[in-house]
């Protein structure tokens, strides 16, 4: 079978070693190079014409990002897995949008560098799992104030003292409202965020780590 190749793109040596190290220790990939720049990478890509290109995104002179155009343009034939020690999904997707085929954030695991080759080497897209989780806090951080934009400032107002162990009454008191007022607040409350009771509602908020001070 014959082996995938591979040429390494880190201004970092000890990280270019132990990479090349592991792949070349493996029956599926052989480094065919390796270089700490986008000038030399450039070249070096035109010149092996790898299958794979490992490319950090952190690159002195021309970034990673930059210069990624210019090496599918060397060799249109490479696919590209980028890294980087950003776990921000917004530089994964800026690699993806420029003709990465994935991407692999450094402080992953070694077998997920191996799942995204992989993958990449399949034609598949890949992106790493610290970048998925990420991706999907930020989905669950979005739903959760998109909940909190749909009270009113009352409302929130109502839910601090609840919070608190606050009564209909001593909330009542403190906000100078009749107490039949607080309870219709509170009735609307359970409705836009669809909870059954107020222990639902403080779970809720406790659960999720809603900033409503």
């Amino acid at each position: 079978m014959k082996k995938t190749t591979i040429v390494i793109v880190d201004d970092h040596r000890l990280i270019r070693e132990t990479w090349n190290f592991i792949l070349n220790n493996t029956a599926a990939y052989e480094v065919a190079g390796e270089c700490g720049n986008a000038a030399e990478a450039i070249e070096l890509v035109a010149a092996l014409r790898p299958d794979i290109i490992i490319l950090d995104i952190n690159l002195p002179g021309i970034s990673g990002i930059e210069a990624l155009r210019l090496l599918l343009q060397s060799c249109r034939s490479s696919k590209i897995l980028g890294v980087s020690m950003h776990s921000q999904p917004a530089y994964a997707r800026k690699m993806l949008k420029e003709g990465a085929m994935g991407y692999v954030c450094k402080s992953s695991p070694s077998k997920e560098l191996f799942k995204a080759l992989e993958q990449i080497r399949a034609g598949k897209k890949y992106l790493c799992q610290e970048i998925k989780e990420t991706l999907a806090k930020q989905m669950m951080d979005n739903e959760e104030s998109k909940n909190l934009n749909i009270l009113s400032q009352r409302e929130l107002e109502i839910i601090r003292f609840l919070k608190k162990g606050f009564s209909s009454k001593e909330i009542a008191n403190e906000l100078f409202i009749s107490v039949k007022t607080v309870e219709v607040h509170r009735y609307n409350i359970l409705r836009k965020l669809n909870l059954r009771n107020t222990a639902a509602l403080i779970n809720f908020i406790t659960t999720n780590n809603m900033d409503i001070e």
